[in-house]
């Protein structure tokens, strides 16, 4: 069991801005599997909440990583900035899936670049 964080790299934000763009999508990923696969949730918090995190270059790569997850019945959060910062106001950021089997999730993310 692990999560896969997906950042997307051509916005250029900070590394805070970053890791906190990060945490959302963890977070909403975590929320979205409690609901959806509580067994899995339970397995991940027993094994040392495996996290990996990696990147895209587009939106349009972050999307499509987004639909492939949603297309695969994994829980799947997709972030957007709030604009207080650094972005514009619902820039989308990253997206979280997973906790979920290993094998499932590198059918989605398992040829894209650590960050």
């Amino acid at each position: 069991m692990k999560q896969v964080i997906v950042v997307r790299r051509d916005l250029q934000m900070g590394r805070g801005k970053m890791v906190a763009q990060g945490a959302h999508a963890s977070l909403g990923a975590f929320l979205e599997a409690q609901r959806m696969k509580p067994e899995w949730v339970e397995r991940w918090l027993e094994s040392g909440q495996k996290k990996i995190v990696v990147r895209v270059e587009s939106l349009e790569e972050l999307l499509s990583v987004y639909e492939e997850a949603k297309s695969l019945g994994l829980p799947v959060s997709l972030v957007r900035d709030m604009g207080l910062t650094q972005l514009e106001p619902g820039t989308i950021t990253s997206v979280g899936i997973g906790p979920a089997p290993a094998s499932l999730l590198d059918k989605v993310t398992g040829k894209l670049k650590l960050l």
